[in-house]
């Protein structure tokens, strides 16, 4: 096990992304956008994502690292969710 993922959440591949015709890069978590990457950043990932294609747990970790911290547990539930 790898000392970024330690607790093993890449594996299952939350991420998911799309590239469109024009370059822009859409990034999902659990089937929900996130994160819109485009121009030269765009151009950057889907370098990077080409270069570790064969390996999944790499190509999460680069779409992780791209996101940010965007969950801190202080999330909004939606009205038909139970607590």
């Amino acid at each position: 096990m790898s000392e970024i993922d330690k607790r093993n959440q890449l594996s299952s591949e939350p991420f998911t992304y799309q590239i469109t015709k024009k370059g822009t890069v859409m990034i999902s978590y659990e089937g929900k956008q996130i994160k819109i990457v485009k121009d030269k950043e765009a151009e950057r990932l889907i370098a990077r994502i080409t270069e570790v294609e064969d390996e999944k747990t790499e190509v999460q970790l680069l779409l992780a690292k791209i996101t940010g911290n965007f969950k801190r547990g202080n999330e909004k539930l939606g009205k038909n969710k139970k607590q």
